[in-house]
């Protein structure tokens, strides 16, 4: 039996309230696979962690911020025109610096049977509360 694992890359959405403190709290992964032509996103916002970190955030304005990610990863029609990208594009496009409340943190790679799978253990592996 062959090993059909493949290459996979992914970043953890992190949501950044006050940039002055430097503080934040994931809220989400982007996964892409160039062999398997997938790319897909988890996302999960603490709404209690956000508060902790900043007591005037917006949650729904924040919440609204990490599903355009998930928007643009499916090719959602209210993406625009990231949408009409290749997935290689997008997600490169996704994980691009940026100084906002919501970015990506730094890209990390690893090998995948499912990338779905993947998708969902590294949501909560990385993301969703302890248990």
């Amino acid at each position: 039996m062959t090993d059909r694992r493949h290459v996979f890359e992914y970043a953890v959405l992190q949501v950044v309230p006050r940039a002055e403190r430097g503080e934040s709290i994931n809220a989400g992964v982007l996964l892409y696979c160039r062999r398997l032509d997938y790319l897909g996103s988890r996302t999960h916002l603490d709404a209690d962690r956000l508060r902790a970190l900043d007591p005037t955030a917006d949650p729904d304005a924040v919440g609204r911020a990490v599903q355009a990610f998930a928007e643009v990863c499916a090719a959602s029609e209210r993406a625009g025109l990231a949408a009409e990208e290749a997935i290689g594009r997008r997600f490169r496009w996704l994980t691009a610096p940026r100084s906002t409340v919501v970015r990506a943190g730094p890209v990390h790679t690893g090998l995948t049977l499912d990338p779905d799978a993947d998708a969902d253990r590294l949501l909560e592996q990385l993301v969703l509360p302890v248990r």
